[in-house]
C-alpha cells in the first residue's frame, strides 16, 4: 500500500528534510517546450543567386550535355559579338572544340574586341547577374549577366577545372591570363591564377572553358547555330573548328557595321503601378512635371502638364510626396493622354538588303525575299519585326519548312513549339502563296523561312532565351512580315506555274506538227514541196515562241551570291510542278486577315 506524506511532520524533522522537499519540487518540474517556428528558423539562411542556378541549372539552359555545349558556346560568342559592335569593330571571331575524351570538351572562343579591363575580367566571368546592359534600353544580345558567368560555373562542376581567360585592350598594355572559378556560396570570383602573357592580337579577349558535353550534328547542334548566326549577322567572319571535321570558315557578307543602337529612357505606357512608385521615390528632380519630362521618353513640358491635368495633380508636387493612390490616378492620367510612340534609334536592325545577302551566302536556293518592317511597340518597348524566305534550289521539297528564329541576332534553336514565330507561321495561310499547308500547321515544300525581332527587351520564355512569348502585337507584326515576303513568293511561283504551261502547249503543238501538215496538206490539196515549206514556218513560229519562253525563264535565274555553282531552274523541271497551284490564289491575303486568325 502506497504510503501518503506527512509535510507538517515532514518539516518537523529539519532542515535536512526541507533541502529534500526542495530537490523533489525541481524534479516534478516539466520542462518548456520551445516552439516549432524556433527550431526551423535555425535551418533558415539566405539563398545566394549563384547557388539557385547550381541547383537549377536547367533553367539557364544547361539541362544535357548536347544543350550545355551549346549553351556555352552561344555566351560566348553573343558576348564577343556585341563587344565588337560596341567598339565599332568588324567581328573576326575564332571558335574551337576540342574532343578530349570521356565526354569532355574543350571550348575556344577568341575575338578581335576593344578587350576587358584586368579588374573587370573576375566579375564578368564568374559573378552571376553582373554587367552593364540590364538597366540599359536599347538593343542587345545580352541582357541579364548571367550567361558566360554560368557556363564557367557548369564548366567547374562538371570538370573540376577553372575558366582560362586571356584579354589585352591594346597594343601598348600587355596581354592578363587569368584563371578562375565561380564561389557558388558567396557568388563571387575566385582567382587561382593571373599573370601577363604574349600574345599576337592588339586587342581582344579569348575565353576557354572545359566542360562535360555531347557533340552532334543536327538541327539542334553547334554546327546549325554557326551557320545561323553567320546568316543573321552578314558582317561577321566566324572560322570554325569542330571537333572532328575540317575547319570551315563563314565569310562575311558586307564591311558596312550595324547601325549602332543608342539607348533610351522608358515609355510611359510600359510602366506598371510599381515601378512608377520606385522611380518616384528615387529620382533627383524635384517637381512631378520635371520628373515626367526627364525620366521618360516622348514625355515633353506640354504632355506632363497635360497628365499632372488628367490625374489631378499639381505639376509642382515634390515627387517623394507622391502617395500609391496619388501614384495610381498619375497612371490613369498617362493611359489617358495621347504620347508618341518611344523612339526607335535604340534598335538596329539589319535591313532588306543586308538580311538577304546573309542568307544567300549560307542557303543555296533560287528564290529569296526580304523585308523589314516599320517599328511598333508593346508594353511600352519598341521592336522591329523582319522576314525572310528563301525557296528552291538544293532545300528538300517533301518536308516542312525550315524554320529559322531570332533575336537581337541570335539564333534561337530550342522550344520551337513555344514561341510566338511558330505560332504566326502556323496561322498564316500558305497556300495562297503555292505552298502546301497540311491542316492549320508549318508549310510544306523546299522552302527556308526566317524571322528575326529587334528589340530593347525581348521578351523570352524564360531565362535560357530560346522563344519569345506571344504578345499579340508581336505576332500580329510577325504574321504582317510573313504575308509581305509570302506575296512576293507567290508572284514567283505564278510566273513559273504560266510558263509550264504555255511551254507544254508549245510541247504539244511541236510534236504534232508532221500529223497536222498532213491534214492541211489534204484539205488544201497541197504538193509536198509546199507542205514542206509551210511545216517549216510553223518550227520557225515555235523556235522563236520556246525562245520567248526560255527569255521569260532566264529572268528568273537569278545569281544569288557568291557561291559558284547554284541550282538552276530548268524548262524540264517544271514538268510536275504546282499540282496543287491554283493561280486565282495567288494574289495574296490582306493585311488586315491576321485578326482572322488572332
Amino acid at each position: 500500500m502506497q504510503k501518503t506524506l506527512d509535510l507538517d511532520s515532514f518539516f518537523d524533522a529539519g532542515t535536512n528534510n526541507t533541502e529534500k522537499v526542495e530537490q523533489m519540487t525541481e524534479d516534478n518540474k516539466q520542462p518548456e517546450k520551445k516552439p516549432i517556428a524556433v527550431e526551423l528558423a535555425k535551418k533558415q539562411r539566405e539563398i545566394s543567386v549563384a547557388e539557385f542556378f547550381e541547383k537549377n541549372r536547367h533553367l539557364l539552359g544547361f539541362d544535357n550535355k548536347k544543350k550545355a555545349l551549346l549553351t556555352t558556346i552561344k555566351e560566348a560568342v553573343d558576348n564577343a559579338l556585341d563587344a565588337c559592335e560596341e567598339a565599332n569593330i568588324l567581328p573576326e571571331l575564332i571558335i574551337e572544340i576540342t574532343d578530349m575524351g570521356n565526354d569532355r570538351y574543350r571550348i575556344v572562343v577568341e575575338d578581335n574586341g576593344p578587350g576587358i579591363v584586368k579588374a573587370q575580367i573576375p566579375k564578368i566571368f564568374a559573378k552571376l547577374l553582373y554587367g552593364s546592359k540590364f538597366h540599359t534600353m536599347k538593343q542587345s544580345r545580352g541582357q541579364q549577366g548571367i550567361g558566360i558567368s554560368a557556363s564557367v560555373m557548369y564548366g567547374q562542376l562538371t570538370t573540376g577545372r577553372p575558366a582560362r581567360i586571356i584579354s589585352r585592350i591594346s597594343k601598348n598594355h600587355p596581354a592578363h591570363e587569368i584563371e578562375l572559378k565561380l564561389d557558388t556560396v558567396k557568388n563571387k570570383p575566385q582567382i587561382l591564377s593571373e599573370k601577363q602573357v604574349e600574345w599576337h592580337k592588339e586587342h581582344g579577349t579569348r575565353v576557354e572553358i572545359d566542360l562535360e558535353g555531347y557533340y552532334i550534328k543536327g538541327t539542334q547542334s553547334v554546327d546549325e547555330y554557326i551557320k545561323q548566326t553567320a546568316i543573321i549577322n552578314p558582317h561577321a567572319t566566324i572560322i570554325y573548328q569542330p571537333p572532328k571535321d575540317a575547319q570551315v570558315m563563314f565569310v562575311r557578307a558586307t564591311d558596312k557595321m550595324p547601325r549602332e543602337p543608342h539607348e533610351i529612357k522608358p515609355h510611359p505606357y510600359g510602366v506598371e503601378l510599381g515601378r512608377l512608385m520606385k522611380m518616384l521615390r528615387y529620382t533627383e528632380y524635384r517637381t512631378l512635371q520635371a520628373f515626367l519630362t526627364n525620366e521618360f521618353s516622348r514625355v515633353g513640358s506640354g504632355t506632363a502638364k497635360q497628365i499632372c491635368e488628367e490625374a489631378a495633380i499639381l505639376p509642382s508636387t515634390k515627387p517623394g510626396r507622391i502617395s500609391r493612390e496619388m501614384a495610381e490616378k498619375l497612371m490613369e492620367g498617362i493611359k489617358k493622354t495621347k504620347i508618341m510612340n518611344p523612339p526607335t534609334d535604340c534598335i538596329s536592325p539589319i535591313g532588306k538588303e543586308l538580311l538577304e545577302k546573309g542568307i544567300k551566302k549560307e542557303v543555296n536556293a533560287e528564290f529569296y525575299a526580304s523585308t523589314t518592317r516599320p517599328p511598333a511597340v508593346y508594353r511600352g518597348n519598341p521592336f522591329i519585326i523582319e522576314a525572310a524566305v528563301a525557296y528552291g534550289g538544293n532545300l528538300e521539297a517533301e518536308k516542312p519548312a525550315e524554320m529559322l528564329r531570332f533575336a537581337n541576332r541570335v539564333p534561337l534553336l530550342y522550344q520551337q513549339g513555344s514561341c510566338s514565330v511558330v505560332k504566326s507561321v502556323s496561322s498564316t495561310n500558305w497556300r495562297s502563296y503555292g505552298l502546301k499547308q497540311p491542316g492549320r500547321g508549318i508549310p510544306h515544300g523546299p522552302c527556308i523561312i526566317l524571322v528575326h525581332m529587334a528589340s530593347v527587351w525581348v521578351p523570352f520564355t524564360s531565362e535560357a532565351k530560346e522563344a519569345i512569348a506571344h504578345y499579340p502585337e508581336i505576332i500580329k507584326e510577325i504574321k504582317l512580315a510573313l504575308q509581305e515576303v509570302g506575296r512576293e513568293l507567290g508572284k514567283y511561283l505564278g510566273k513559273k506555274h504560266r510558263l509550264r504551261k504555255e511551254l507544254k502547249k508549245v510541247d504539244y503543238i511541236s510534236k504534232y506538227l508532221p500529223y497536222v501538215g498532213e491534214a492541211i496538206q489534204e484539205l488544201l490539196k497541197l504538193d509536198d514541196v509546199e507542205r514542206g515549206r509551210m511545216e517549216a514556218h510553223l518550227k520557225v513560229v515555235l523556235d522563236k515562241s520556246r525562245s520567248i519562253k526560255r527569255e521569260h525563264i532566264e529572268e528568273l535565274q537569278k545569281d544569288y551570291g557568291p557561291k559558284a555553282e547554284r541550282k538552276r531552274i530548268d524548262i524540264d523541271s517544271l514538268e510536275g510542278e504546282f499540282d496543287d497551284y491554283d493561280d486565282e490564289e495567288a494574289s495574296g491575303e490582306d493585311e488586315e486577315s491576321y485578326e482572322e486568325d488572332m
